[in-house]
C-alpha cells in the first residue's frame, strides 16, 4: 500500500509565491532602474556618435632650441601617443594587472567580476585586480564620476558598463588600449602615460622599461598610496606585484621577474610646475606671447587653445647655456647677498629706518587689504607687526619655517638684491639664456620684460656713437675737469674716485673705457641731445627718454631687453636685430602652424666704421678699463667689448658685453628703489654685475659644444679705423693752462648741447 504524501500546506505556498513575487519584482525593478540610465532619467549618457567624436585636453609643451622639453601650460598635464608607441611590456603590464581577460570580454567581464568578489573579499587576495575592466575604467575616465554617495555609485558604475558596450561597438581593442593610457590619471594632475614617464623617469613612453612600465602601472590601484617619490617602498612592492602578474600571464619569464624586481626605482623627477623649474621667467614671458598669438589666429577663424590644444611651442632658448648661467647666478648673487648685508651690518636701512619700512609696506597687497576695512595708517601698521604666525623665509640657504609678523616677512624679503641677465644671438635675435630674477615662486616681478631701471654708463656708448655720426673724430680730446652748469640749475656731474683729473684730457676711448662723466657730458654737448634721443630710437628703443643732459649718464630708465636690442647694432653693421623668444609652433600632430623669422631692421641707425670704432673702444673697456678683471680675474681671452654702468648713489650695477656672436646684459640691484648698495666698490658694475658673465663665460670656454660661440672674432677693423684711434689716451694740460687754473674752484659754463 502507497504511502499518502502530505501536500503543502496552505500557507507555505503562500509564502513561496510571495518570495517569488518578490523577486520577480525586485529582478523587474532593477530592469527597469538599468532602462532609466540607460534612458538618460539619471543623467545623460554619451551617444555612440559623441563617444567617437571625443577630444583629449592636451597640455602644450614648450622646448629649447636643443629640443628639450622646459615646461607645459595646461588645464590636465596630458601628452596623448600613439598605440604604436606603447612598448609591449608596458601593455602587457596594465593587461595582467588590471584586465587579465581584456582581449576576451565585451566591455564587462562578469566572469572576472565574480572571480574577483571571490579572492578579494573571501581571500583577501589583492592581487586579483579590480573589478572593473580597462574599458569601464576608460569610461571613468572620459566621464569621470561627480558625487560619492551609495546611490550615486550604483548609478554610476551601471552607466559605466553601458558607455564600456558602447566603446567596445565603436573602438577595437588597440584603440582602447590606446584611449585608456592617454587619459588614465596618474595624479598631481597628471594624466596618460605619457605624462607620468615625463615626469617620474624624464623619459618618453616608447622607451620605458620594464620595471619602470610595472612601476607606473601599479600606481593606477592608488596614485597617492603607491607614488614612487613619496612611498618608494610600497611602490617597489607594488611595482613587484606586477611583475608576478606578468609572469603568471605568461609575459615575462621566472628569471626576468627576479631580475626586475632587485632594480632601484632610480627616478628622474621633473615637475613641470608654474614656479619650479628651468626658465621659469623665460616661460612665463613665452605663455604671455603664445596668448597674443593665439589670439590673434582665432580672430582670424581658428579654434585653438593653449591650455588644451597640445601645441607645440620650440623656443629659442639654449638649455645648456641656460642651465650654466642659472648656477652662476646662484653662485654670484648668494656671495653678493652676504657681502651686501656685512656692509651695512646692524644700521642697514631695513633694519633701522623704520618710516622707509612702512612706506615699503604701504605697497603691499596686505597693507591694502586692512585698508579696506577702513582702519588708519597706524592701526593698520599695528596689525601688521603683531600678525605673528609661522611663514616660510625664503633665502639663498635654503627654506626654514619661523614664526614671524608680516612685517618681518617684509622686512625680510626687502633686503634681498635681485636680477635680470639676459643673452643674445645678434646674429639672428634668438634668447639664448633669460633670468628674470632671482626667485620666481616669491619674485614673480620679471627684471627683462618688465623692469625699467636708471642704466648708468651703459647708455654712454649711444652718446659716443652720435657724436661719431656727427663728425667728432675718435682722437678728440676732453678735459676731465668738473664743470658747474649755471642754465642747468647748476648741475655738475663729477667723476667716481679720488683722482685729481683738473688737469688730464682723455681721448674719447680713454673717456668711454674708463667711464669718465665728465667727458661724457661734453662727448653729449658735442653730440646734441636730440641726435642722441634720435639714435637711441634707430637703435631700437622706443622708450621716451627724457631730453635732459644727464641723459649721457644713464638717467633713462630703459628695459633689459630694449637696451640688448640697442647693443646688438654694433655686431650687425649698424642694424639692431628684435630679440626673438619663439623660433616655430606646431600642432599636436607636429604639422607646421608658423615659424618666425629673424626681424633685422631695414635701415642702419650709424656707419660701418662707427660700429667698429666703438667694438675698438668697448674691447679697451674690457683689455684696459673699468671691465679689465675679466681678463685679471676670470682669464677670459675671448675677443671681447663690453661696458659697466653703476648709477647715481648705486642704485643700479650694470655689465654689458659683446662677442663676434652673443650680447649679453646684467643688472643687479633692489626692487625697493629707496634702497641701493652701501659703497661703490660693493654696488658698482664691475663688482655687482660683471661677474655673472665672467663666470658664466668661463664655463663656456672648457664645453667644445659652445666653441661657435667661443672662438670667434670680430672682423679686423680697417686702416682707417686703426688710423682714427691712433693717439695718446691722456694728455695733460701745458705749464700755462695749468698755471692759470684753479683745480679747487669748478669751472662754470653754458651747457650747449
Amino acid at each position: 500500500m502507497k504511502k499518502k504524501r502530505n501536500k503543502p500546506s496552505k500557507r507555505k505556498l503562500s509564502i513561496l509565491k510571495v518570495i517569488g513575487l518578490g523577486i520577480l519584482g525586485l529582478f523587474t525593478f532593477f530592469l527597469l532602474f538599468i532602462a532609466s540610465i540607460n534612458l538618460g532619467l539619471w543623467g545623460k549618457i554619451p551617444s555612440k556618435k559623441e563617444l567617437s567624436n571625443f577630444q583629449y585636453q592636451m597640455a602644450s609643451e614648450v622646448f629649447t632650441a636643443d629640443s628639450v622639453l622646459i615646461g607645459k601650460y595646461y588645464l590636465y598635464d596630458r601628452q596623448p601617443v600613439a598605440f604604436e608607441e606603447f612598448p609591449e611590456h608596458l601593455k602587457q603590464a596594465l593587461i595582467s594587472i588590471e584586465d587579465e581577460r581584456f582581449y576576451d570580454h565585451s566591455g564587462i567581464d562578469f566572469k572576472s567580476l565574480i572571480r574577483v568578489g571571490l579572492k578579494t573579499i573571501l581571500m583577501n587576495d589583492d592581487s586579483a585586480g579590480g573589478g572593473s575592466t580597462l574599458t569601464q575604467q576608460l569610461a571613468k575616465n572620459l566621464y569621470p564620476r561627480k558625487e560619492r554617495n551609495q546611490t550615486n555609485i550604483v548609478v554610476d558604475k551601471i552607466k559605466e558598463m553601458i558607455i564600456a558596450k558602447r566603446l567596445e561597438k565603436i573602438f577595437n581593442k588597440d584603440e582602447i588600449l590606446t584611449n585608456y593610457l592617454n587619459t588614465v590619471s596618474f595624479g598631481d594632475n597628471t594624466f596618460g602615460i605619457e605624462s607620468a614617464a615625463l615626469k617620474f623617469y624624464n623619459t618618453r613612453t616608447k622607451d620605458i622599461s620594464t620595471a619602470q612600465a610595472a612601476t607606473l602601472v601599479g600606481m593606477l590601484k592608488a596614485t597617492y598610496g603607491y607614488n614612487p617619490r613619496l612611498f618608494p617602498e610600497r611602490s617597489i612592492s607594488r611595482r613587484n606585484l606586477v611583475l608576478r602578474a606578468m609572469y603568471g600571464n605568461n609575459y615575462i619569464s621566472e628569471e626576468h621577474v627576479y631580475q626586475f624586481t632587485q632594480e632601484e626605482l632610480k627616478l628622474d623627477y621633473r615637475e613641470f610646475d608654474y614656479n619650479a623649474g628651468i626658465a621659469p621667467y623665460f616661460r612665463e614671458e613665452v605663455r604671455k606671447e603664445m596668448l597674443r598669438w593665439v589670439a590673434d589666429l582665432n580672430n582670424n577663424g581658428s579654434d585653438y587653445n593653449l591650455y588644451t590644444s597640445g601645441l607645440k611651442i620650440y623656443t629659442s632658448l639654449n638649455y645648456k647655456m641656460q642651465k650654466l648661467a642659472e648656477g652662476v647666478m646662484v653662485e654670484h648673487m648668494t656671495k653678493l647677498q652676504n657681502d651686501f648685508e656685512k656692509s651695512y651690518g646692524k644700521n642697514a636701512p631695513w633694519i633701522k629706518d623704520k618710516k622707509l619700512m612702512q612706506k615699503i609696506a604701504k605697497r603691499t597687497s596686505s597693507y591694502k587689504k586692512l585698508q579696506k576695512t577702513n582702519l588708519g595708517h597706524e592701526q593698520i601698521i599695528d596689525s601688521l607687526y603683531k600678525d605673528n604666525r609661522k611663514r616660510n623665509f625664503i633665502d639663498w640657504q635654503g627654506d626654514n619655517e619661523v614664526t614671524a609678523s608680516t612685517m618681518d616677512s617684509i622686512q625680510h624679503y626687502t633686503k634681498f638684491l635681485n636680477t635680470g641677465s639676459l643673452t643674445i644671438d645678434p646674429n639672428n635675435g634668438d634668447i639664448l639664456v633669460w633670468i628674470g630674477g632671482i626667485n620666481f615662486k616669491q619674485y614673480k616681478y620679471d627684471h627683462i620684460s618688465q623692469s625699467k631701471r636708471q642704466v648708468g654708463s651703459t647708455f654712454k656708448p649711444i652718446v659716443y656713437t652720435a657724436a661719431l655720426e656727427q663728425g667728432v673724430v675718435p682722437c678728440s680730446y676732453f678735459s676731465a675737469e668738473e664743470v658747474e652748469y649755471d642754465n642747468l640749475k647748476g648741475w655738475s656731474p663729477g667723476n667716481s674716485g679720488d683722482k685729481d683729473e683738473a688737469y688730464l684730457n682723455y681721448s674719447m676711448e680713454e673717456g668711454l673705457s674708463n667711464s669718465v662723466n665728465t667727458i661724457a657730458v661734453k662727448v653729449l654737448e658735442k653730440a646734441g641731445i636730440n641726435n642722441v634721443l634720435d639714435m637711441a630710437k634707430d637703435m631700437g628703443i622706443d622708450e621716451k627718454l627724457p631730453n635732459e643732459a644727464s641723459i649721457a649718464l644713464g638717467t633713462g630708465e630703459i628695459k633689459i631687453i630694449d637696451l640688448a636690442q640697442a647693443y646688438t647694432s654694433y655686431v650687425n653693421n649698424g642694424k639692431h636685430i628684435k630679440p626673438n623668444l619663439i623660433k616655430r609652433i606646431t600642432n599636436n600632430k607636429d604639422s607646421i602652424l608658423v615659424e618666425f623669422k629673424s626681424n633685422l631692421s631695414s635701415e642702419a641707425a650709424f656707419s660701418k666704421e662707427t660700429g667698429q670704432i666703438m667694438i675698438e673702444m668697448m674691447k679697451s673697456t674690457v683689455n684696459s678699463g673699468t671691465a679689465s678683471r675679466l681678463r685679471s680675474t676670470y682669464g677670459l681671452k675671448n675677443d671681447m667689448a663690453g661696458k659697466t654702468g653703476t648709477t647715481q648713489n648705486n642704485k643700479d650695477a650694470w655689465f654689458v658685453a659683446l662677442t663676434p656672436s652673443l650680447v649679453h646684459l646684467t643688472w643687479v640691484g633692489l626692487d625697493q628703489h629707496e634702497i641701493g648698495f652701501s659703497n661703490t666698490s660693493i654696488g658698482q658694475g664691475a663688482n655687482a654685475a660683471l661677474p655673472m658673465f665672467g663666470l658664466w663665460m668661463k664655463q663656456l670656454n672648457q664645453n667644445k659644444d659652445f666653441d661657435n660661440y667661443t672662438k670667434r672674432s670680430f672682423p679686423k677693423p680697417s686702416a682707417s679705423v686703426i688710423d682714427a684711434l691712433n693717439c695718446d689716451p691722456v694728455k695733460r694740460d701745458g705749464f700755462f693752462k695749468r698755471l692759470f687754473k684753479n683745480p679747487n674752484k669748478k669751472k662754470t659754463k653754458k651747457f650747449n648741447g
